[in-house]
């Protein structure tokens, strides 16, 4: 297996932003300006792209061979969309949520009204009120099928890479998480909880009322894969269930498939397969580039280890952290990492001594002699043994526990963070 041509990459959400920190709609002037400044730094103007609410952009990067060079590119583009931004008197907001209230508008697309119509459009719209990085991790080319999710033609060699790198994705969920949790104030609110996981997954189980709260095969983290079969089994019970709502909202199934809706398409869960050929990570927070770095980092290292090895990462009953045994990643069961590490994630974060043990074994595991760049991570494992996230040291910076958040210091909180933006950006550039 030829490790050198398993790629990485990522998509990051922002915010759109005026000069007073007020939310603005004006994509389409930002996404030109993107593109006028993108070609004259000799780039694609393709990597900057609207999302389905007009206040909110995505940035993305061509796929890379390492950690350090999808950093560069990542960075690159960053600085592309903050100068384009600037020049229209914009600025990109990058934390999680936005703090105060807002009522997103909807683009006029298809697909767009089918899952607002499905999902009901009030809960629909928490997807407008909070911004979620995506990793792609690479398998092998050709294994992922649009239409059976897993290519008849694979080998077992493909199908095992396949399996072990989503279920390390699957894993991964509630570190990603708990290392991510970037705005604590959600409608201004704070709510001491990780907003964009529970106002996007949502969960029944734990009340959280978010857009999959009774969708969660559509949109909650699905359980391990224990065989390639069990796999495609998700994927065609995930498309069933969603055409099954659809039914239910009185939408016309074909009209899935005319928005361009697919097997695959059908999924809006934390890890999903993507017909680019990836295993798509979608759990972490919008958040600084020191964060985002990191985060890459650990998800890179742990991957490259699990390929590089040849590890099978299962699932073990009653384990609660990573545990390398010979051949075997064995990794918290199903049932804990989806209830009470996911409650404890959301809620308590790293300040929950499960959670942090949880997080060390991953740190533990990704961090190897054979990793060529660990800075990142050296940082975050400081921070980490401070319990200090970017949620936390937000918080602190008030004087007093608050709850509700005034107009005045919710735009305040913007345009700091939008600052702190540009001057991550100045540092790592």
């Amino acid at each position: 297996m030829d490790l050198q041509k398993r790629r990485i990459g990522l998509e990051q959400e922002f915010f759109l932003v005026d000069e007073t920190g007020a939310i603005s709609e004006d994509v389409d002037e930002f996404l030109q300006s993107c593109r006028e400044v993108a070609i004259k730094e000799d780039r694609s103007p393709e990597y900057f792209v609207p999302e389905f609410v007009k206040s909110m952009v995505e940035i993305n990067t061509p796929p890379a061979y390492t950690d350090i060079e999808l950093a560069h590119e990542y960075l690159k583009n960053l600085k592309i969309a903050v100068i384009a931004a600037r020049q229209v008197g914009l600025r990109l907001y990058p934390l999680s949520s936005y703090p105060l209230h807002i009522t997103p508008v909807m683009r006029d697309r298809l697909n767009y009204h089918i899952q607002a119509r499905t999902i009901g459009y009030e809960r629909f719209l928490h997807a407008g009120k909070c911004t979620g990085t995506h990793l792609h991790l690479e398998v092998p080319p050709g294994i992922i099928d649009d239409r059976v999710a897993v290519s008849y033609n694979s080998n077992a060699t493909e199908r095992e890479e396949l399996l072990n790198i989503y279920n390390l994705a699957t894993a991964l969920d509630s570190a990603l998480i708990s290392l991510a949790r970037a705005c604590p104030f959600y409608e201004g609110y704070a709510l001491g909880l990780a907003s964009h996981t529970i106002r996007y997954r949502g969960s029944e189980k734990f009340g959280w009322e978010g857009v999959y709260t009774h969708l969660q095969p559509v949109g909650g983290l699905m359980p391990y894969a224990h065989c390639v079969e069990s796999l495609v089994e998700q994927q065609f019970a995930r498309y069933y269930a969603w055409l099954e709502a659809m039914d239910k909202a009185g939408i016309e199934r074909h009209l899935f498939l005319e928005a361009g809706g697919s097997l695959l398409k059908s999924a809006w869960n934390p890890i999903r397969l993507n017909k680019l050929g990836t295993v798509e990570i979608r759990c972490i927070d919008s958040n600084y580039p020191s964060i985002i770095l990191a985060i890459i980092s650990l998800v890179y290292n742990a991957a490259c280890r699990v390929r590089r090895e040849g590890l099978k990462v299962r699932p073990a009953k009653g384990l609660h952290i990573f545990d390398l045994d010979g051949s075997y990643l064995w990794v918290p069961d199903f049932e804990y990492l989806n209830g009470g590490l996911l409650y404890a994630a959301a809620t308590e974060g790293i300040k929950n001594s499960k959670v942090k043990d949880y997080v060390d074994s991953i740190l533990k595991f990704a961090t190897t002699e054979d990793s060529k760049d660990t800075q990142y991570l050296t940082q975050l494992r400081m921070k980490l043994d401070n319990c200090q996230t970017i949620e936390a040291e937000i918080m602190q910076k008030f004087t007093q526990p608050i709850a509700e958040l005034s107009q005045d210091n919710g735009l305040r909180l913007v345009r700091e963070s939008c600052d702190k933006l540009e001057q991550e950006l100045k540092l790592l550039d």
